[in-house]
């Protein structure tokens, strides 16, 4: 039996374990490292703290404790919540402790407000085998990460991702990972989370290359936020400041978060997502964030960079869906109207997405929704590096899950990460996904991870242009995202 791996990183030693040792796809997994102090007590919404080092070997055999506190049973992604209070925390998947290979650091997803680290979807076993060792990460949630409170750091969650880097360019070489060859990659709002540190200054000495998978941007204004912790505060019946917050418990803190937010249910709260935007997420507080995201990356920051961002074709069309009987009766030019008032801009988007017209009015509201929340995102972020110093490269995932009908949200994570046979995945993928579309995808994630290029042509050589995993016609499409363009 082989000898549990260590590695002494500079906190202290930790203790992992082994996975098929000796075998092509071996790997050592460590998990729940802490990156910074548990954020309880007076570390309660202040910037994360290094964690006091430690001179006993750690044992990192189990996941840490998660800032999700109800595991996601009903959620797309397994995502298990772990108790405890060290929620910020670090897991390292590797195929070695030796060499010096890249890094890839998965921010993970759940509108801000949700998601775990510790999702089995998450496990990087297969990048370990293609020789690229794999982090992920933990970060403060919903208004404990992202809330506006006064005399307290904002955007403290994203604070937690800038430590979680800088603990990964500290350490990662232990590990046998290269802390100048890191990729950050993301889905939904990890993919929104990697657009942001894109953008920001502060981040740029911490990766070298990023991966936004159905990215989703908060971009919350200052006046926004500060709105939206004030209705917390009224309705907890204390004060709107660090003294007042700390008083609330979190499990309190997350009752009132969706009241002051979005209140409604159903199509209400699908209206004020796309009024609104996230109720939750990085705001734009005049110090880590200075601007809106796609105007940073306009203005050049992370030009030097390359990027590989894309969508579903159908993100949220299930969600509209939920609501079909209430609006497969009702035209689609008319349902758009409170989003599309001016008839041109109107008009050119239900004709440029006849196909989706076709199909009836719950196609064409989901795929707005889509468009809107995620779909959009990637032309306009294209545009704005097109004078970039390196490059970006665009996909779509058009392959429709037989179980949902749609190329859904979160369908497309098990093919990035080579792992059909994830718990969980039949229930969205079917119980016979084309391992061979899993094939593909992975292995473009491996070649953008390592060598910065994905293996199809960059947007600046054709803009619009995009490969196409999963769809009916040509695997690279030079119209690909033609489709939102009446939105951009």
């Amino acid at each position: 039996m082989e000898p549990s791996p260590i590695v002494q990183t500079a906190s202290g030693p930790v203790r992992g374990f082994w996975r098929d040792h000796g075998t092509p796809g071996a790997s050592a997994a460590f998990l729940g490292i802490p990156f910074a102090k548990p954020p309880v007590g007076k570390l309660r919404f202040a910037a994360p703290v290094p964690p006091a080092p430690w001179t006993e070997t750690l044992d990192a055999t189990a996941y840490g404790a998660t800032a999700l506190r109800v595991s996601g049973d009903d959620n797309l992604i397994p995502e298990p919540a772990v108790p405890g209070k060290s929620t910020l925390n670090v897991n390292v998947f590797t195929p070695a402790l030796d060499g010096s290979r890249p890094v890839l650091v998965w921010i993970h997803g759940g509108g801000y407000t949700e998601g775990s680290p510790a999702s089995p979807w998450y496990d990087g076993a297969r990048f370990n085998r293609d020789g690229v060792v794999t982090v992920s990460i933990s970060y403060r949630l919903g208004f404990d990460g992202f809330g506006y409170i006064v005399s307290a750091p904002a955007n403290r969650g994203v604070r937690d991702w800038l430590a979680a880097l800088e603990w990964v360019q500290q350490n990662i070489a232990a590990f046998g990972g290269d802390p100048a060859r890191v990729t950050i990659g993301g889905q939904s709002a990890g993919g929104g989370a990697v657009l942001t540190l894109l953008g920001m200054p502060q981040a740029q000495h911490l990766f070298r290359a990023a991966m936004s998978i159905s990215g989703a941007l908060a971009d919350v204004p200052l006046e926004t936020a500060r709105g939206r912790a004030e209705r917390i505060a009224a309705l907890g019946g204390v004060s709107a400041d660090v003294d007042g917050f700390r008083s609330l418990t979190e499990r309190r803190i997350r009752q009132l978060q969706p009241k002051a937010a979005t209140p409604r249910k159903g199509v209400g709260m699908v209206l004020d997502l796309l009024t609104e935007g996230l109720p939750w997420g990085p705001m734009i507080d005049g110090d880590l964030l200075r601007q809106p995201t796609v105007d940073s990356l306009a203005a050049g920051i992370g030009a030097d960079k390359p990027l590989l961002i894309g969508a579903t074709d159908d993100e949220f069309t299930m969600v509209a869906e939920r609501e079909g009987g209430k609006l497969r009766m009702i035209p689609a030019g008319i349902l758009l109207l409170p989003f599309l008032r001016t008839r041109a801009i109107r008009r050119a988007y239900l004709t440029s997405n006849a196909a989706q017209r076709a199909k009836g009015s719950v196609a064409v509201v989901g795929r707005f929704i889509s468009d809107h929340v995620f779909r959009v995102l990637i032309p306009r972020v294209a545009e704005a590096r097109r004078d970039a110093d390196a490059e970006t490269w665009a996909y779509r995932f058009s392959w429709v899950s037989p179980t949902k009908g749609w190329a859904c949200h979160c369908l497309d994570v098990p093919f990035w990460f080579d792992g059909l046979d994830r718990e969980k995945v039949a229930s969205l993928a079917g119980p016979r996904p084309p391992q061979e579309l899993a094939d593909e995808m992975h292995a473009s994630a491996v070649s953008f991870v390592s060598d910065g290029e994905p293996g199809w042509p960059a947007w600046s050589t054709a803009p619009g242009i995009a490969r196409v995993f999963g769809g009916d016609g040509a695997a690279v499409s030079e119209d690909a995202y033609d489709s939102v363009l009446a939105l951009v």
